[in-house]
């Protein structure tokens, strides 16, 4: 028999929050993962690890972080007010987050950070990804200015290694397949375990396992046509089982099940996320160079925004494209402003020292169109405004569809490099409707159901369309941490 207060279904950043969260107060709690211990973490193993919360002052940061004088003197680590917050929140989802949700999310966010470093999560300023140098001063842009040391997979194992001092038990290889569930309470969970259905008994159980981004047949069915076709950027076992579940003892769906996290990735990337190579496989510099299609022209402004908040879209609009690709173009003069990613040895890529020879090598591509699009996008760059790379600095272009806002330059410098990307799923943003204080999941009728709770990417109601990067991460540990102690003082109370 397996039996327990608190039962976790998944492993990454929101369920390991929720266990520990669960046993600060004091009672039994188990973690069952799918995965094995080699593949273990979820979709959290695989993420940049850059972390969205709302800060003022640099007191605010050293709430998370330890920083040196030097640091403090030669950065600008901007703002994140929740103000500011609140505004991107509800600018990238067309103000359709839920208001208590978000709430919840941006006033607690800074404590969340401050109880992640308690766990003995390590945080560093995010100088590789999110900075530049101005003045001689170091600008932090995209209000990100902070990261987990190692990622998300840093933060997955700094959460894994608190999770075993406190000795609470992992079961590896073990499918969540169906709740127990006799009409009105969940008491624990019916499990693929060892070649066999186990039941495992809980007075409460919270499904932190992930959305449906790995299983092709709900992608189409929520997403739509052409969903099967993408890559994966994170778990394969993202399978959508918690949900199914929850659907069927009468849980609320909610949020935008037609949507998802999905970015640009490289063409030729393998179907699931590889934990060797983690997020590299992305391609998030587009906003220096130009994007083309088969046809070879662009399709969105390319320099719209700060990566940080187009990213997550414009994966699907390459996925609305000729063959389900593009190719992102660049020119020598940006060459030392791209992202780490562009310089790994496994990615589709594409050089040539003249603009008609790139042409002739971009797999699939129209070549006379493409060097129509060049030239033309090269005529219609702002000549009198000066190119920066750390604000939105205005130079666009002028008389071409779709413009281009910031950051246009001409392609005239060669060489010339070109990468081929595909559509790659993050994460979908269907879930499931919560009360925000505890994190217990209500039903079709908005009543709770006793002993269920979720955390992550399981929550429904935050993300519609758009998502502003370094949100989930900080999201999965403070609903994550709600979760686990809505479930522990729930199963307390029995």
């Amino acid at each position: 028999m397996y039996e327990f207060d608190v039962l976790v279904v998944g492993k990454g950043n929101a369920a390991l929050c929720s266990a520990l969260s669960a046993h600060e107060h004091g009672v039994k709690v188990g973690i069952l993962e799918a995965a094995t211990e080699e593949e273990h973490g979820g979709n959290s193993r695989f993420a940049g690890g850059v972390m969205r919360f709302a800060y003022e002052t640099v007191d605010d940061l050293k709430q998370v972080t330890e920083l040196t004088d030097a640091e403090v003197t030669n950065s600008d680590f901007g703002t994140n007010t929740e103000e500011e917050y609140f505004d991107d929140l509800y600018r990238l989802t067309a103000y359709r987050t839920d208001p208590d949700l978000s709430e919840m999310l941006i006033t607690k966010s800074l404590e969340t950070m401050a109880w992640l470093r308690t766990k003995g999560v390590k945080f560093l300023p995010n100088f590789g990804r999110q900075s530049g140098l101005v003045n001689g001063k170091r600008k932090f842009f995209g209000r990100l200015p902070i990261e987990a040391h190692g990622g998300g997979a840093g933060l997955v194992d700094y959460l894994d290694k608190a999770v075993k001092a406190k000795d609470i038990p992992i079961f590896y290889d073990a499918r969540a397949v169906s709740l127990i569930y006799d009409g009105q309470t969940v008491s624990g969970v019916r499990v693929q375990y060892k070649g066999k259905l186990t039941e495992f008994k809980a007075k409460s159980v919270v499904l932190a396992c992930g959305g449906f981004e790995a299983n092709p047949e709900m992608r189409t069915r929520y997403l739509g046509p052409d969903w099967e076709l993408v890559k994966v950027r994170g778990s394969r076992f993202n399978q959508g089982d918690g949900l199914k579940m929850a659907l069927e003892v009468g849980a609320a769906p909610y949020g935008n099940w037609s949507g998802c996290h999905a970015v640009g990735w490289d063409r030729n990337a393998p179907e699931f996320g590889d934990v060797s190579i983690g997020d590299q496989f992305q391609k998030h510099s587009y906003i220096f160079g130009i994007l083309v299609n088969a046809e070879g022209k662009r399709f969105v402004d390319e320099g719209l925004d700060f990566h940080s908040f187009t990213y997550a879209k414009y994966g699907s609009e390459v996925l609305k494209q000729t063959g389900q690709f593009a190719w992102q173009v660049f020119d020598s003069k940006v060459k030392d402003l791209l992202r780490s990613e562009y310089r790994i040895k496994m990615m589709t890529k594409v050089s040539a020292n003249t603009l008609e020879e790139l042409a002739t090598k971009l797999e699939g591509v129209d070549p006379q169109a493409f060097l129509k699009t060049v030239r033309e996008y090269n005529a219609a760059v702002k000549k009198d405004v000066p190119f920066s790379h750390i604000v939105k600095d205005g130079k666009g272009t002028e008389g071409i569809e779709p413009k281009k806002s910031n950051w246009a330059q001409a392609l005239d410098a060669p060489p010339y490099d070109a990468y081929a990307t595909t559509c790659g799923i993050t994460f979908t943003f269907g879930g499931l409707r919560i009360l925000k204080e505890s994190g217990q999941v209500v039903n079709v009728h908005l009543k709770p159901i006793p002993g269920l709770y979720t955390a992550g990417e399981m929550v429904g109601g935050l993300f519609f369309f758009n998502y502003p990067s370094g949100t989930g991460l900080v999201s999965g540990s403070l609903f994550g941490r709600l979760a686990g102690q809505g479930a522990a003082l729930a199963a307390k109370a029995l």
